[in-house]
């Protein structure tokens, strides 16, 4: 078992930039893939921003440039740093993690965090 425990998020005005942070325990090694998925309410959930064990990362399209996804595997721990944020990232986030990868379906998701409010007013 792997347990995920997230921090950050909060209330931010437009432009403005916000810090999370997923911190994993557990049976870590059996742990490729990290990330984060949002859903706001009335719409699907959306893969965000992912990270391998190897450093290779993926973004949605609606964050590349704005949001960066960075992983300290000595400390168990991924962030993603979001700047420039607007009103349509207002969300739940959920921190993910898979043995293989994190699929746009989150089909290959294994552990899920209890997720973070980010709210943007605009």
């Amino acid at each position: 078992q792997v347990q995920l425990v997230e921090s950050g998020g909060g209330l931010v005005q437009a432009g403005g930039s916000l810090r999370l942070s997923c911190a994993a325990s557990g049976s870590i090694r059996s742990i490729n893939a990290m990330g984060w998925y949002r859903q706001a309410p009335g719409k699907q959930r959306e893969l965000v921003a992912s990270i391998t064990s190897r450093g290779s990362t993926n973004y949605a399209d609606s964050v590349k440039g704005r949001f960066t996804i960075s992983r300290d595997n000595a400390k168990n721990m991924v962030t993603l740093q979001m700047n420039s944020l607007k009103f349509e990232d207002t969300a739940v986030y959920y921190c993910a993690a898979s043995s293989i990868v994190l699929s746009i379906s989150g089909r290959l998701v294994d552990y899920w965090g209890q997720g973070t409010q980010v709210t943007v007013s605009s």
